[in-house]
This record gives structure tokens, sequence and C-alpha cells, in this order.
């Protein structure tokens, strides 16, 4: 009932972009200001934050906003980024990434004033009701859009070996992995699933390492979830003549001829909505969700697509039991171990 309730929510949401343009924003307004911190990885990963930045110029280029972006060197500049940004007298300020959750719950509380949004993140209700009625979380079910990978990767492979390369191993980027490794072992429970964590999202040196090793065990295609670092995995995809699944944005330039297809992970849709909402006069905290029903994961545009016809029909066929709630993919890796009796 708690997700029934936030899907009736956004549903709002996903209106509010065609009821603010209706009425528009008069022409004696103050511009609005709207700033992203983004975390270390920063911008140029071509995935999660560069997604988030397009989400930043859509609200400069369709709103006039006045915009900024900071990017944080270590994770100590998270909290001062984000107050700098408040004392400046920005109207909306993002945060992109999981990491910068605990920096969002310490300065939202020292300027009610300022409307918070946090990709990748969300809180409790009693939260929201207390110190926390600025603030907004965006998740997503990247977990649905994963299972479609899943089933691109196990409809591609030559070698039934396939791969999944994480950044840090949190909550979101194992929903990623969950969703992936459901989606293959969908299609054939016996495919052999390689995993690596490098622990870092902007390092892609880390990523070729990864990518290389599970290509000589036989991987011939590999999924990334590791911003900037997953960049390796491509690079090495591209070198070994193998497969790169990319991830967040639209990856297929990178490697026209290596990236079968991307997860995309709508984060422009949560920066330019999100701050719309955010600057209705009645907002209070909230957290809302984004998965294949709403659009907000999915697959690359079809002149991005590198799969063979019968896969990406199969993959579409899934996407459509997954919105219609026919299908719930797990977001926990346990589980799909479980499902499918794996160790």
């Amino acid at each position: 009932m708690k997700y029934l309730r936030r899907f009736r929510l956004l549903v709002a949401v996903l209106g509010l972009v065609a009821a603010l343009s209706a009425v528009g924003l008069a022409a004696d307004e103050e511009q609005i200001r709207v700033a992203i911190v983004f975390d270390v990885g920063g911008l140029g990963d071509q995935s999660f934050n560069d997604a988030a930045y397009v989400g930043l110029m859509k609200l400069k280029d369709e709103m006039g906003a006045h915009t900024r972006y900071v990017e944080s060197r270590t994770p100590s500049d998270y909290e001062p980024n984000l107050s700098m940004l408040a004392r400046e007298g920005y109207d909306v300020i993002w945060s992109i990434g999981f990491l910068l959750e605990d920096a969002v719950r310490k300065t939202a509380v020292q300027y009610p004033d300022t409307m918070f949004g946090i990709i990748d993140s969300g809180f409790e209700d009693e939260e929201y009701a207390g110190t926390l009625q600025n603030v907004m979380g965006v998740l997503f079910k990247e977990h649905e859009g994963s299972f479609l990978m899943g089933v691109l990767a196990a409809m591609t492979t030559e070698s039934n070996v396939v791969g999944f390369v994480g950044g840090i191993e949190l909550p979101v980027i194992e929903r990623f992995e969950a969703g992936y490794k459901a989606g293959v072992w969908s299609v054939n429970p016996e495919l052999n699933i390689l995993t690596n964590y490098t622990g870092a999202f902007d390092d892609p040196a880390r990523g070729k390492a990864a990518a290389d090793s599970m290509a000589r065990f036989g991987a011939d295609v590999i999924f990334h979830a590791a911003g900037a670092t997953g960049l390796g995995v491509i690079e090495s995809a591209e070198e070994q003549g193998i497969w790169a699944i990319g991830v967040d944005s639209d990856q297929h330039h990178v490697a026209p001829d290596a990236v079968l297809n991307s997860m995309i992970k709508r984060v422009d849709v949560g920066v330019f909505e999100g701050t719309l909402m955010m600057l209705e006069p009645d907002f209070k905290g909230r957290t809302v969700f984004l998965g294949l029903a709403e659009a907000g994961v999915g697959l690359a545009p079809a002149e991005s697509n590198n799969a063979s016809e019968e896969a990406t029909a199969a993959a579409l066929e899934w996407a459509q039991k997954i919105a219609s709630g026919e299908l719930i993919v797990s977001e926990f890796v346990a589980e799909v171990y479980g499902a499918f009796d794996k160790k």
C-alpha cells in the first residue's frame, strides 16, 4: 500500500510539467535558482551525473532558471557545498547520489526555507513529518530496468557466461545486480554470472581490469552499474570484441559497436520534475519512486540498440508484465538467489 500511495502521487508529479507550462512563470517574478552538488565522480561520467546535468540544463532552457553546479572532491565536501549554496540563496539544491544522504539530512534542518532534493535516497515518513518537510527524495526501481538488460544478455551470449560490474556495494547498486540476475536466469537459469564490485565510481582503470578478467573467464556480455568506472568496462568490451551494457544514460556513443544497450535511468526527469514540484507553495517533504510503469527506467532508444529483434521483443514483453504488476522483480540479491536456487 505504501508503494501504491507513492505511485498515485507520482501521477500528479508527471502531470505537473504540463500544468506549469500552461500557467507559465510571470515575467516580473524573480528568477528561480537551482543548483546541483555532485558526488566525487563529478561530471563527465557519461552516465549518472551527466544525466542529472541534463535535467539542470532543461530547467535553464525551459524555465529560465539560474543554475549552478558544484563538484565534490572528497565526501567531506558534501555538507559545506550544500551549506554554501543555501547561503547563496538557491531555491532548490540537488544532491546527486546516495552518499550525500547524511549531508542533506543535516543541512536541510539548518536551512528550512531552502528546498533540497536528493537522487537515489529517500527518508522515512516520520522524518518528513518532523524536520525534513523541505526535502524530496527520488528513488528509482533500477531492478526493473536491469531485469530487461538481463534478458538481453541471456539472449545474446554465445558463451553462456555473462558479467556484472558494480561500483560501490550499496543498496542502489545491488538493485541493479538483483534485477540483472533475475532477468538472466528467467531466460536461462543455467547461465553463469560473474560479479565484481570495484569499490569506486570514478576509476575507469578498475572497471577495465574487472571486465578484462571476466572476459578471460569467458564472459561475452557485461553489464555495469559503476558510473565513470564503467567507461573502463566499455573500453574493455571494445578491445575484447564482446558486448558491454551501459547504464543510466544512453552510452551507445561511447563505443557504437560494443554497447549492446543501456539501462536508461531518467535522473534528468527526477531533477527537472522534482524541482517543479518543490517550487509549489504547498510542497511538503516526500519521496517518489520511478519505475517501468512511470517510464523512469527502461531500454535505450531503438537507434542505440544492438540486440537482436528477438531479444528486444522478449525484453519489451517482460517490460509490459513488470509495468502492469503481473511480474514483481525483487530488489534484493539474496531473494533472487533463493528464487532460482542459487548459492
